[in-house]
Formats: structure tokens, sequence, C-alpha cells
């Protein structure tokens, strides 16, 4: 039927969508309400109440029938209104998943809805402010990083079928015709009211508890055979209240502290391969609840809020249409094997792009400048906000965020940001000594080059054998040898022409007569200049990177590039980072690799005064950072506890069983030693002399001791750890390298579980604790341990 009651009593015109309500319940005959409902209602999604409840009331009064059935009959339940709960759509494992905001987020959404004009749109802030709802669009957008939009849902019916894990809800328009169509099944207490939507959707309302949806059958699965699976209806309920949907608590309002984490190889950071977005997230959600559970009393104090994770992504950047890199790569990639090449390009050559002296820059460029923004926009959006910064880095990244920091400066952000712009990273074409150094970064050398009368020229004479006399250190003079024979080479192209090869050749100038295969780079004609900056970048681009080797040191405290690192500009961050964890991390073996051999025990970042090397034991990628520091002696790593407190069983058991091995071979060592002494007699003179007053049986009885105490040294490791290990100040004198404890299924097979543990930081909690104890440390809030 398309036509339906008019508020005259007439005939109304038609207006989508209708949906047909049929009464199944077969009332008798001399019910009252028969004679004024019809067999067939028909409900717009905007019927009044007072329409409903003016039916009602043309029971006749005169009727002493109808008083003795009301009489009778229990009065009907009456109605209140469904409590609405806003969902948001999240697309994982190629389907869309229905998730609720917290309480509080959704009371400000229903709040903005209602006190918002019907024009005007109205942003809400929600998810610690990570996001924002723009309540008119019904759209969810990401703050910090990019995401596309996210379709958000004021929901109050929901359905669930039998191969459904969570509850659904309906469209709006479609909750509202089910939500009209149940006030009046309860306002009239009539019930088994059969619902038929345009789209073949069928709804019967059996009662309050039991309502069912019925699909058409031109919508069941075409796979589907037997007729009862395509009629299998889906449960329909009303109210959040009524589904089993987990609503989070929602987050506490004051930030305590920011941490910055940076991604490593690739696009995908866990062994699910998901985003560096999706994995921050889960280690946000794993710090609440550790916060919850290890600071209750803190946040009951007010003490306690929470610590802000925010993603920085840099490998959208370096594979983007910006470099083309890609591009160039696929060009020369073999077809075979093409997804494992595929993987290999997107994953594996970040390394090799690190250690170039071009994708280098991209990298650290793009890093500082999102770790700067993202902060900028924290800081806009949180004004409030006075606590310390922190940022983390896992793999790569770690590594990343080491040159970063060791070639910070300690004067004000904003000035070292404006010197790091204005800086040429190329101090080739430099025309003055002082103006060379400076660029170097190597002004404190200067007064001893001018004290023996040596200008930019007569400089270039030297060898390492004068520079040495002159008492310069091997650092700036490997960096001086290296800038006198590029600025040599760029001398000779100038006076002459150099010849390129064919792939190199710069582009020919319509202007220039030149021959297409050699390029003249003293011609001052206009296409010079392009010709000369072709040039400079083919030479920065193809000459081998100038790494310097060193014994001990690892930057410069002149504010130069550190020392075994890629000559390029690295930039300066808009603050200083309390402290720096590292997740994974090769930073070891590539301060190895580029020739470092000790790191000075008094070294610490210039603006960044704690560092945590954080690692699982089975991780293939990670390096020690602590016996490049204290090479001389042994150290065990510090051992992370359970979250849960004390260690696995499993370390347990196993430390048990190798400390009974260890007592039950020095026994038998020691009644073996007796025993052998006591059957061959040895020389006196053999003999080590035996002092005063001692026996040959107290000198065997002592040197069996000593085999017991050197046995059992090993077995100490826990004790030696507990000791206050002096390893140098780049964690302020405390432990630097700290080792997780690996599952008992890993400690099956270390190989089987190799690639997992090194994914496996983002899901951690024992890593997520670690960070929560050293930041509420520094803000004087104890750490309490659950009980179990």
């Amino acid at each position: 039927m398309s036509e339906g009651l008019g508020p005259e009593g007439g005939l109304s015109q038609p207006a989508p969508p209708t949906i047909t309500v049929q009464d199944l319940s077969h009332r008798p005959a001399h019910t009252p309400l028969d004679r004024i409902t019809p067999a067939h209602t028909l409900l717009d999604g905007n019927t009044p109440v007072e329409q409903v409840s003016g039916v009602v009331d043309e029971t006749s009064p005169s009727s002493t029938s109808s008083f003795e059935l009301v009489d009778m009959e229990p009065a009907p339940p009456l109605y209140q209104p469904v409590q609405p709960h806003w969902f948001y759509c999240r697309h994982a494992d190629s389907k869309d998943v229905w998730l609720p905001f917290s309480r509080k987020d959704s009371e400000r959404l229903e709040q903005a809805l209602s006190t918002g004009g019907e024009e005007e749109e109205v942003v809400v802030a929600v998810e610690g402010e990570r996001y924002d709802v723009r309540v008119r669009e019904r759209q969810r957008y990401a703050v910090y990083w990019e995401q596309g939009p996210s379709e958000v849902r004021r929901c109050t019916w929901f359905y669930k079928g039998d191969k459904d894990a969570r509850y659904m809800p309906y469209p709006e328009e479609f909750s509202t015709n089910l939500e009209d169509a149940y006030m009046i099944a309860v306002t009239l207490d009539e019930w088994k009211r059969k619902l038929e939507f345009p789209s073949g959707e069928t709804v019967i309302l059996h009662n309050p508890k039991l309502i069912m949806q019925y699909q058409p059958i031109a919508l069941q699965d075409e796979w589907v055979s037997s007729p009862s699976e395509q009629t299998r209806p889906r449960t329909v309920k009303r109210g959040v209240d009524n589904i089993t949907a987990e609503i989070p608590d929602g987050e506490p309002e004051t930030i305590d502290h920011l941490v910055f984490m940076v991604h490593g190889i690739g696009p995908a950071c866990d062994i699910r391969f998901r985003s560096i977005i999706q994995c921050v997230n889960d280690f946000r959600s794993a710090s609440l609840s550790l916060l919850g559970s290890h600071y209750r009393r803190g946040q009951e104090e007010g003490r306690v809020g929470r610590v802000e994770f925010l993603p920085v992504n840099w490998h959208s950047a370096l594979h983007g249409d910006a470099t083309g890199v890609d591009e160039d790569i696929q060009r020369i990639t073999l077809p075979s094997i093409s997804r494992l090449r595929h993987f290999t390009n997107d994953t594996l050559l970040d390394l090799f792009f690190y250690n170039s002296p071009t994708y280098c820059q991209t990298i650290v460029d793009t890093v500082a400048s999102e770790v700067n923004k993202l902060h900028s926009l924290f800081k806009h959006r949180h004004p409030e906000f006075t606590g310390a910064v922190s940022v983390v880095g896992h793999s790569l990244g770690s590594l990343i965020l080491f040159d970063l920091l060791t070639n910070q400066k300690t004067g004000s952000g904003e000035a070292d940001r404006d010197e790091g712009r204005n800086r040429d990273p190329c101090p080739l074409t430099c025309d003055a000594l002082e103006q060379a150094l400076c660029r170097m970064g190597l002004q404190e050398h200067l007064a001893t080059l001018q004290s023996v009368d040596l200008d930019l020229d007569s400089l270039a004479l030297c060898d390492e054998t004068d520079l040495t006399e002159l008492g310069i250190p091997l650092g700036p003079r490997k960096k001086i040898l290296s800038f006198i024979r590029k600025r040599h080479f760029l001398q000779e192209g100038r006076q002459g022409t150099v010849l390129l090869a064919p792939g190199l050749q710069a582009p020919p100038d319509p202007s220039d007569d030149a021959p297409s295969s050699t390029v003249s780079l003293g011609n001052q004609s206009p296409g010079a200049s392009a010709r000369r900056q072709q040039f400079l970048r083919v030479q920065s681009i193809t000459s081998a990177v100038d790494y310097e080797y060193f014994d001990v040191g690892i930057g410069q405290t002149n504010g130069g590039i550190a020392k075994g690192q890629v000559s390029i500009n690295y930039p300066q961050l808009a603050f200083h980072p309390q402290t720096f964890f590292a997740f994974g991390s090769p930073i070891g073996m590539f301060l190895t690799v580029r020739g470092l051999k000790r790191i000075d025990p008094n070294y610490t970042f210039p603006t960044c005064k704690h560092f945590y090397n954080i690692y699982h034991p089975f991780d293939p990628v990670a390096y020690r950072i602590e016996p490049m520091i204290v090479s001389e002696s042994d150290l065990e790593p510090m051992l992370i506890p359970h979250h849960k407190g004390r260690k696995r069983m499993h370390l347990e058991l196993k430390e048990s069983l190798t400390r009974m091995s260890t007592d039950l071979k020095n026994n038998v060592l020691g009644s073996f030693r007796t025993a052998w002494q006591s059957l061959v007699r040895m020389p006196v003179a053999a003999l080590p002399p035996v002092e005063d007053g001692e026996t040959t049986a107290e000198r065997s009885l002592q040197e069996t001791e000593g085999v017991h105490e050197e046995a059992e040294s090993p077995g100490s490791g826990e004790e030696e750890e507990g000791r206050q290990v002096k390893v140098g100040m780049l964690n302020g004198g405390r432990r630097i390298d700290y080792v997780l404890q690996e599952a008992p299924i890993e400690s099956f097979n270390e190989y089987l579980f190799a690639i997992q543990s090194h994914l496996c930081y983002w899901e951690s909690e024992d890593t997520a604790l670690l960070l929560l104890k050293e930041i509420y440390d520094k803000l004087g809030v104890a750490f309490e341990q659950p009980q179990q």
C-alpha cells in the first residue's frame, strides 16, 4: 500500500519510505481495539505519539464490557524512549566492523546533536581528541595522521545473524521505523505485528523480548541450499544495553606525558602486517589497562592521568611519487618470484636507502618534520599540557632517532632549526677558510690553521702528515682531507670538461653548442648554471659515503656531523626529549660497521638524558649497547619483570634445574678430587707452599670450596644485575640494555619465533609497563604490583 491516513483523517499523498504493519495477533471480535485499529496500518517513520494516543482515546466510555475488560487485564507497560549510543565503522579484514564510542564520547555527540542548529555543522573531539566527528555529516576524521573518514551512526536498534560474531547496528532511518512500530505495540499492548519494508526485509514483533528479522530470498547467500537456512532469521535487539557490546570506559582527560613512536623498515609493523597506526593504538590501549592495574592509587588520588602515544610515519614519504624511487627500482627488478621481490623492494631496501646520502636526507627530514608537526598540533589542541616528551624507535626507526639525537644542539630550538635550514650541506663552493671550517663544523681549528698562515688554497696542498703535525685530531683530519679531495675534483671540472656516463649526462641546452657527450662547467651561458647544478647533483649521488674510522667517541661537541654518520644536514627537533626508548634496535651493529669500537663513557645525547635499549632475546635484528661502553666486564642485560610480577614459571624452572645440575657437578668433582689426592701421593716439592699451621688436607678443602665458588658465580647473575653498575652517562649512569622474558612456547624453538620476536614489542605489556615506570618514576608516582 502506498497511501496512509492523513492528519485530518483523509488520504494523504505517498510519502516514502513506507512500511506495512500487519496484525498477526487475531484479537477476538469483542475487543474494543478491533474497532479502532485497522487490519493494515501504514507507518512512514514519522508517526507522532499524539496520533497514537488519540487512537486509544476513541474507545467508547459507555461500553460496560470495555471497562470490565480494562479492569480485568493488566495495565499495559508504559513506553520509554530508547537511549541511543554512537558507533563508528572500522574496515578490517575486508569487512566493516562497528565499534562503540565510550559513554563519555557518546554523551558529547548526543548533546552536540541536540544543541546544534539544523544547518550548522558541529565538530566534537573524541577518543582522546585524536579524532574529530562532524555530527551533521556523520563522519569521523583522524587528526594526527592520514586516514580516510569513517562513518558514524546514532544507533538504537541492532541485529545479529547466526554467523555474526557481534551485533550490528541498523541504519538510523531503519531504526526510526522500528522504534515507531515498537512504540505503537507497547502503547496499544498489541504484539505479533509484521513489518514489511520496501527493501524486502520483514520484521516480526512477537513480544518485547523476541523480535526477529527475515531477509528476502534474493538477498540470501547463493550457496545456501536448504530452505531452512534460507529463512533463518536474525535476532533483533533494542538499545545498546540489551546487547553484548564492550563499551570502553573512556580515557582520562589529563595527559601526563607525550611519546612519539617511529616505525622501522617497510609499511607493516607486526606479524599481522598492520600499519604503525594500528600498532600504536594497541600499545596505547595496553598502557591504559596497565595504568588502571598498576597505578590505581595514583589515579584515585588524581596524580595519574594517561600517556599519549602518537605514530610517526616516514615510509610513505620515501616511497611516494615525490622521490620516484619505486619506479626506478621497478624498472630494474627481475620478473621472477615477483612477490618476494616486491617485499624486498618495499621493505628491506629501506636499510640501503638510509645509507644513501640522498635518501638518508629524505628519511631524516621526514621524521624530524613529522615529529615537529605532530608536536605543534598536539600543543595547539592541548594548550594546558605541561608534561615532558619522549621518543620511541623500532628497528631502523631507532637508528634514525639515534642519529638525529646525536646531532641535536643544546641552544634554542627555533634558532637551531633556522641555522639548519640555512646551512649548506656541501661546503665545496666556499672561498674562505673560515667559511669552509664553519660549514664542516670545525671552526675551533681555525686558530690553529691561521697560526701557520694557512688559507684555503694552501690547505688544499696539505696531506695527512701536515695536519697531524699541526695537532688536528683524527676525526677532523679525515673530514678536511675529504673536503680537499672533493674540492680538487670540482676545480678540475671547472677548468676543463668532465666526461659523464651516457646515463648520467646533463640535458643539452639549446643555447649551447657543446657536444652532448660532454658538460662544460666553465661556460657562463644561461644554461651553464643549470648544468652545473646537475653535475653537483650527480657528483653527490654517485660519490661514496665518507665514513670516518675512530676508536672512542660517538658525536662531536662542536655541532658538526656525528662521526661515522652519513654527511647530511640533520634537522633540529622543536623540543628536548626526556627519554629515548629503542625497540629491537640495530644501533650497536651500525655503530660498529661505521668504525666505532667503543662509546665514550662520558658521552650523552646533547638534548636527551636517558636511553633504554629494549629487546627480545630471540630478536635477530637487535644488538646490545653496554658492551661498547664497558668492554672489560661481561655484564648480563637487565631482565624486564613480567607485568604480573616475578619471572615466568618456565624461566624459574630452567634456572632451578641449572643450579641443581651445577651443585651436583661440583659435589662429584669435589669428591673425585679428594679421592684422587688421597690415592696419588704427589712429591712434596710439587705441592704449593703450606703456610704455618695449615695442613695439606685443609689446603685441599680450600681448593674444593674454591671450585664451588667459581662454579656458583655464573649463577649469580641476578645479584649482579641488582647491583648499581656504572655503564656510562648515556642513560644518566643507569643500565641501558633491558631484555624481555620469552614466552613458554617460544623457548621450545627460538628459530621458529625469531621473526615474530622482532615484531612483538607493540603488543608487549612488559615493554609498555617499563615505559610507564620510567615515565612516572620521574613524576614521583609510586608503582604498585597488583595482588594476584
